[in-house]
């Protein structure tokens, strides 16, 4: 049992996200999530670490899994806690900024993604994934 009297299992532990903030003269790269998990929103790529995985290995291979990209030049940039009342589901993701070493961003996952674009942190589109929104509360800028 927990603080919360809520008995620990493997459904109510949180997972672990990872996320490449891809940075390209001035903007980021988001995809707009497809989906019932955050379904509509706007995120940089990223996806579940796995076990086992290093956080640096994980960004790599979901950016290249989501988006078509290698990456280079990682570096943390932060972490935000998120909780998913009314899907019963909590998440911890970690940030990296990154920068592209090849290919060119597409959709390689349209079960997962809508569409992807450039945007500047400034003018970052609506609605938010809440990891996003988080990182803004933060006031992370990359």
């Amino acid at each position: 049992m927990n603080k919360h009297n809520t008995k620990i299992s493997k459904e109510n532990v949180p997972f672990i996200g990872v996320a490449g903030i891809v940075i390209k003269n001035g903007k980021v790269l988001l995809c707009r999530r497809k989906g019932n998990h955050g379904g509509g929103t706007w995120a940089p790529p990223g996806g579940r670490l796995e076990y086992g995985e290093e956080f640096e290995d994980a960004v790599k291979r979901e950016l290249e899994e989501e988006v078509g990209i290698k990456v280079k030049g990682l570096r943390f940039a932060s972490v935000t806690n998120n909780i998913f009342r009314k899907e019963g589901r909590h998440s911890i993701t970690l940030f990296f900024t990154c920068r592209i070493k090849s290919g060119t961003p597409r959709i390689m996952e349209p079960d997962k993604c809508e569409a992807i674009g450039w945007f500047e942190w400034k003018r970052l589109p609506k609605p938010l994934f809440v990891p996003v929104q988080r990182l803004l509360e933060q006031g992370f800028r990359p």
